[in-house]
């Protein structure tokens, strides 16, 4: 199990401070990549511990503990999509794992509620990430939390929790992660061994995990270099090329990059200063001076709606052809 983030204690004692009166069921929000479903997995070991510390925090040395680490406990139930809980790409029947929660994971919780837990104690469900529930899941889980079990507690983890329902929002107490200060997440990087972690926790939204997981990912770092190149010269944007290049890349990346790009536009248009390349501050500054606002916003709508279709069946070729000829287009008729 691995140990808090040292910007997580505060919510560790806020935590401990609930667990004389649980509710049934608990939203755990917060930014991707700041370490929530770790909080998670600590919490719910620590209420299935049977003898935890002081501070709250799981013995380590427990049967109950023992079995939590082997991902055996009886009276614990992880429920993600099938592409979180594989680490293969495809299935044996050559299908690709699902990126959402399914109704049929959701309604075999009614068997566990049902259930007398193994040593006496809490039944424990973590649902992460809570947004990737479809509707007929998110319905199915609604009920359960109308008619919850005795002794059973649901730690709902999620990044958006405004794609929650508002029925299930008011079922939950919520505990909000708190996002780090970029100097305790610059410094976390340099424990890691991460060399300039400034650049990466820009491009990763300032969340430290999401930066450590790009640096782990450096394979995608040509195309991202690549992608910067273009898009910073919009006269000799080839976009077809980019396109070609990037094809493989998951388009809700290459989404978020558009995404990051724009808001530094409109931020370095509005007052002067960038936030996710900083190393770029002229060169965005000098662009943004003759983009008209309103083209720039319905630009970032469109990537909203892109971003929302970017897990369905699409030609990723495609739809980057068609957001890099809107950016070309946009930028173009501002020159």
């Amino acid at each position: 199990m691995k140990e808090l983030y040292l910007w997580q204690n505060e919510l560790w004692q806020r935590w401990n401070g609930l667990r004389q009166r649980l509710p049934h069921a608990i939203l755990l929000k917060g930014a991707q990549g700041i370490g929530k479903l770790d909080f998670a997995m600590n919490l719910a070991q620590s209420l299935l511990c049977e003898q935890p510390r002081a501070d709250g925090w799981a013995c380590q040395d427990c049967a109950s503990c023992h079995w939590f680490d082997q991902e055996t406990h009886p009276d614990f139930r992880l429920i993600q999509p099938d592409a979180l809980s594989t680490l293969d790409e495809e299935k044996e029947d050559g299908k690709k794992p699902a990126r959402q929660i399914s109704v049929d994971q959701i309604r075999a919780l009614s068997n566990f509620a049902n259930l007398s837990a193994h040593q006496g104690g809490y039944r424990v469900v973590l649902i992460h990430p809570a947004e990737a529930m479809n509707a007929n899941a998110a319905n199915a889980l609604l009920k359960t939390l109308e008619e919850p079990s005795g002794r059973m507690l649901i730690i709902l983890v999620s990044h958006k929790p405004q794609q929650l329902l508002p029925t299930i929002l008011s079922r939950c107490l919520v505990l909000a992660a708190p996002m780090p200060s970029p100097e305790a997440s610059a410094a976390w990087l340099q424990q890691q061994g991460i060399a300039n972690p400034a650049a990466m926790l820009a491009q990763a939204g300032f969340a430290p995990l999401q930066a450590l997981r790009l640096v782990e990912e450096a394979s995608g770092a040509d195309e991202y270099n690549r992608f910067l190149q273009e898009i910073r010269q919009p006269a000799k944007f080839d976009v077809y090329a980019l396109a070609e290049q990037l094809q493989r890349t998951e388009p809700v990346r290459v989404i978020h990059w558009l995404q990051q790009w724009c808001y530094d536009l409109n931020s370095a248009k509005l007052t002067g200063k960038v936030r996710y390349h900083p190393e770029m501050t002229d060169s965005i500054c000098k662009l943004s001076i003759k983009i008209a606002v309103l083209d720039l916003l319905r630009f970032q709508k469109e990537l909203l709606v892109a971003k929302r279709e970017a897990f369905h069946p699409l030609n990723p070729k495609l739809l980057f052809e068609s957001l890099f000829l809107s950016y070309r287009q946009m930028m173009l008729a501002s020159a």
